[in-house]
């Protein structure tokens, strides 16, 4: 498939992956504040990021419908779009942080030529999914997904998880994995390899939030392998989302080997060559160790942000899966 796209669009899509992991995890304690739940710290700062992510949506497809589904957690934001593909069971989509559901623009096209989809803002980060109690650890939240998977009209879903999204699709595969019909773990983190410690001190300044604007946009181009983030809807929304909302979450737990190999469904593994979040070269072995019927893909010149670099490629690589696991 040809990943060229358009000059206008090019510097949008680069960075459209570029969803921080680290930073929040890094200054979890050090930032507490007395709420138990993810919140944002202050009107202004709600006002600034929904309009921020109004501005992002303007470039993915119209949904054929909204949904937020109640769970014990809060109330989830699900859209669906309908696709033109005739895939048995729809796809399920989950950002990376603080990205929500406009970070697959550049994905989505294509995405529903395979089957209908339906995408997650991650419940206690940024986005139009609301936390009204707190999450405490990895079973909170397979828990909260899985009651949301429950709440859809389907029986079942092919999950594709980016960056943190991917640590959250394998992490209900291994708690819950009686709606998943298949697995697709896109440049995920703690799942293959660990976080460099370079990164993460990177990712210091980034989290707090009284810092410039700047120190922000830097971390983002430094996760999408230094693209411009000045100006892009999706980076706009992201650094908004960074400054002004307090994340309550646990940090999540490193998936070890033994635990993947415990996974009992098919599994597509994309791994960035030139990502910041881990070894790719290490991530690629475990991969491959842990999971001898799962498929791995390296895309060796792909950053972070590889779902905006290479949208056609993973697609491909995508409609591929999803047609021999139907």
């Amino acid at each position: 498939m040809n990943d060229r796209v358009p000059k206008t669009r090019r510097r949008y899509l680069k960075i459209a992956a570029g969803a921080l992991t680290v930073g929040a995890l890094a200054l979890t304690f050090a930032l507490r504040s007395p709420s138990p739940v993810g919140h944002w710290n202050s009107a202004e700062s709600e006002d600034r990021f929904l309009a921020a992510y109004d501005r992002a949506f303007e470039d993915l497809p119209t949904p054929a419908e909204t949904i937020d589904v109640r769970t014990d957690y809060g109330v989830v934001r699900v859209y669906r779009f309908a696709g033109t593909g005739g895939s048995t069971h729809p796809l399920l989509l989950l950002p990376g942080r603080s990205s929500a559901t406009p970070v697959w623009a550049a994905n989505l096209p294509g995405l529903l030529t395979i089957g209908d989809v339906y995408t997650v803002d991650l419940l206690g980060e940024p986005g139009r999914s609301i936390q009204e109690r707190p999450i405490s650890g990895d079973e909170d939240q397979a828990d909260w997904l899985a009651q949301t998977l429950a709440a859809l009209p389907v029986d079942k879903v092919h999950v594709i998880g980016l960056s943190i999204g991917g640590w959250t699709a394998a992490n209900l595969a291994l708690h819950d994995s009686s709606r998943i019909a298949s697995l697709t773990l896109i440049d995920p983190v703690e799942v293959f390899s660990d976080i460099p410690w370079s990164t993460a001190i990177r990712a210091l300044p980034a989290a707090v939030p009284w810092l410039p604007k700047s120190w922000r946009d830097g971390f983002n181009s430094y996760t999408a392998g230094g693209a411009e983030v000045q100006n892009v809807p999706i980076a706009d929304m992201i650094e908004v989302g960074m400054q002004g909302y307090s994340l309550k979450l646990p940090q999540p737990t490193r998936i070890t080997e033994e635990r993947l190999a415990t996974l009992e469904v098919p599994l597509l593994a994309v791994i960035a060559g030139k990502s910041v979040m881990h070894d790719a070269t290490d991530a690629v072995a475990t991969a491959e160790r842990a999971l001898p019927d799962g498929t791995v893909r390296l895309y060796p010149d792909a950053s972070h942000a590889v779902n905006g670099e290479y949208p056609d490629r993973l697609q491909g690589d995508i409609a591929d899966f999803v047609a021999e696991n139907s």
